[in-house]
């Protein structure tokens, strides 16, 4: 994947992953942004042209000051869209970035492909309450975003070195940077009405999560299908909440079989 940066008609500055050729696909991150090393974008170029932004206040991408709150975070994802030149992508988003595509597609339903929500966040279950990233240590969130915490903690610190305490600062500082960012619309939680608004949504859609989802269990996924009709629901194994990198195949070649 080559990086490249556009900005946005609003004037953000943002970090765009771009690799392959075919129909666009956009992938949206979620709070913990893009890794160190993505291989489903990879996979998924293969057969479509994949553009996967980063949000202001990740990594390299400025802006964070001209986003306020859900309808700045979904206006910013179309301002992206016209950025980079396309008409009518698929829109791929996981987590927050899952809510931030679904936003989208409800605000301009005729403007996009088809839709694949990953562990989508934005709807809330009283019965089944999602923890509160917030709250959490940063050696805690491997516990509940990965079904394997060990290879997840390596995933999220881009396999630091811990007795680096330079670079330990300086993952904490960009951690933190990105939590804020965020936190605009996650906190204190991820619910903003979407589910009043799905009814505007008209793109053919696909809901896939991960079996051992430990942040909001599969029964959000079944939620999503409720909210959305004639949507359909893909259930990963082996996979928890951060599955494109968990399952990066199974994930790319679930969302390649919708797209077609």
């Amino acid at each position: 994947m080559k990086t490249t940066m556009i900005e946005t008609a609003r004037g953000a500055r943002c970090r765009v992953l771009e690799g392959g050729s075919g129909p666009s696909v956009v992938f949206f991150h979620g709070a913990g942004g893009l890794l160190a090393d993505n291989p489903f974008l990879d996979v998924l170029a293969r057969q479509y042209h994949v553009l996967a932004p980063e949000l202001p206040g990740y990594g390299e991408s400025t802006g964070e000051e001209l986003l306020e709150d859900m309808l700045d975070f979904t206006l910013h994802g179309w301002d992206v869209v016209a950025a980079l030149g396309l008409e009518r992508p698929h829109l791929v988003g996981h987590s927050m970035g899952g809510m931030i595509a679904a936003e989208m597609a409800c605000l301009s339903p005729r403007d996009l492909g088809k839709l694949v929500l990953a562990s989508a966040a934005g709807l809330w279950i009283d019965e089944h309450p999602i923890p509160d990233l917030f709250s959490l240590l940063p050696f805690e969130l491997a516990n509940v975003l990965f079904r394997d915490p060990a290879r997840g903690a390596q995933l999220l610190t881009g396999g630091l070195d811990l007795t680096d305490m330079e670079a330990l600062k300086a993952f904490y500082i960009a951690n933190s940077r990105r939590l804020a960012m965020a936190g605009k619309i996650l906190f204190p939680v991820p619910n903003r009405r979407l589910s009043k608004r799905l009814y505007r949504l008209r793109a053919d859609t696909l809901v896939i999560w991960g079996a051992a989802d430990q942040l909001m269990p599969p029964v959000y996924a079944e939620r999503w299908s409720e909210l959305i009709p004639g949507a359909s629901v893909v259930s990963i194994d082996g996979a928890g909440h951060m599955l494109p990198w968990e399952a990066p195949d199974a994930f790319a070649a679930a969302v390649a079989r919708f797209l077609g």
